[in-house]
């Protein structure tokens, strides 16, 4: 597509797109009298109009029945989780048993690992990325520890080359090749939160298991944002969290998902719950853990409903626009905050703005990460000040995610013009 920089361009691509009405199926947050341009949806997105109802409608069945609820409420609670799968299995790419909605990102991650991280003496190295999120690197870290190694050892992290901002392919899979023998896990973020750049996630989970390895992702930054095909690439496990493209709330609970051939086999490892205990025997309150055959099985504790009735709010809008929708407007909005942005650079040469995340569309989804060298942070403030909610990532990148629900085109043409007045010394026009 040939972009223009113009309000009436970015006012017809919102025109035409079939996405356009899920906007105002949102609360868009105030600057002053005017919406903001909430650009921070890759950190928590925004609330769904009808997650009021649905809380509600939990709270008003507690009041009316107190523990009856737990059979008795509109939406029974003791297998509220059940409404997920379904649409989930639309959205991360799987089978409806492969997947769960549990407890937060980082306490599934250490569960999953508990299964998908058994090394030995002769395997025992992780392989993941450089600049992982912390909770990754913190998680990776202590379960190598908890197992007598040590993680200078056992963590190998995969950087950028020197120069470089984002990490080459072929240098992650040449990182798999040569430490075939050693090698227990792969573990990646879908999305690395700070560049923007998508890894090619089934080329990875092919090389890792040619190796004799097993292969998991966070997509905390993927889930929502990106189509996924988690069944079909061979993927073991994945977990994420549903606050950021998911919509469901700060702290929103988690999700996680594990492949069907592990789904069944009693003999992985596995921390288990009274919830992950078969169904049909649970309340029988028999010793002996016996796993439910599905993803469930690695479930604790009982449903959070009141965190749950958010997730179901905004679940049913992600599938009633669909991921292969969804992931092609992101791309697009992306492409269209890139063109800008270049515009830009090319413009004020002097300011030395350059763009981290990856060009190509297989390597990104709706983030732009992007640095202006000379005065960044407070041009950045300045952004702020004028309504603009984008995200500061230490030394010097804006990370920006104009996300397909509930942003515009038209957001970024201003968010543009923002900048462009900035560093003209004017002020933004209408």
């Amino acid at each position: 597509m040939n972009f223009e920089n113009k309000r009436t361009f970015a006012q017809k691509l919102d025109e035409q797109n079939e996405l356009k009405h899920f906007r105002s199926q949102f609360h868009i947050p105030k600057h002053g009298e005017k919406n903001s341009i909430y650009f921070t949806g890759n950190s928590l997105g925004l609330q769904p109009l009808k997650a009021t109802d649905y809380v509600l409608r939990e709270m008003e069945d507690w009041a009316r029945l107190g523990g009856e609820g737990h059979t008795e409420a509109r939406q029974p609670w003791i297998p509220y989780h059940e409404i997920f799968p379904g649409q989930l299995s639309r959205i991360i790419g799987c089978q409806p048993d492969e997947v769960v909605v549990m407890n937060s990102l980082t306490v599934n991650l250490h569960l999953l690992m508990v299964s998908f991280y058994a090394p030995t003496p002769q395997r025992y190295k992780i392989i993941m990325e450089h600049k992982a999120f912390p909770s990754d690197q913190y998680a990776v870290e202590s379960q190598v520890k908890f197992h007598g190694f040590d993680p200078k050892d056992a963590v190998i992290e995969i950087k950028p080359r020197a120069n470089e901002q984002t990490i080459r392919h072929e240098d992650i899979l040449s990182a798999i090749n040569e430490n075939a023998d050693s090698l227990s896990l792969v573990f990646f973020g879908g999305i690395n939160y700070y560049t923007g750049q998508v890894f090619n996630m089934e080329s990875i989970t092919l090389a890792a298991h040619k190796a004799g390895a097993l292969v998991g992702f966070d997509l905390a930054h993927a889930a929502g944002n990106i189509e996924l095909h988690l069944h079909d690439w061979g993927v073991d496990f994945a977990c994420w969290c549903t606050y950021k493209y998911l919509n469901s709330g700060p702290g929103g609970v988690g999700g996680a998902f594990i492949n069907q051939r592990h789904i069944s086999d009693t003999s992985l490892n596995r921390f288990a719950g009274w919830w992950g205990y078969k169904k049909e025997t649970r309340f029988k309150m028999d010793a002996g853990f016996e796993p439910i055959p599905t993803a469930e099985g690695w479930q604790l504790s009982n449903a959070p409903v009141l965190s749950m009735a958010v997730h179901k709010a905004a679940i049913e809008l992600m599938d009633e626009a669909g991921m292969k929708n969804l992931s092609a407007k992101g791309r697009l909005l992306s492409a269209y905050l890139i063109f800008i942005l270049k515009e830009l650079a090319d413009k004020f040469r002097e300011h030395q703005i350059s763009i981290i995340t990856p060009e190509r569309e297989e390597e990104r989804g709706c983030q732009v990460s992007f640095i202006i060298k000379k005065e960044g942070k407070k041009i950045f403030e300045k952004l702020l000040e004028q309504g603009v909610s984008a995200g500061w990532r230490e030394p010097e990148v804006i990370r920006v995610a104009p996300v397909p629900l509930y942003n515009t085109f038209e957001e970024i043409w201003e968010f543009g013009e923002m900048i462009n007045n900035i560093l003209s010394g004017s002020t933004v026009t209408e």
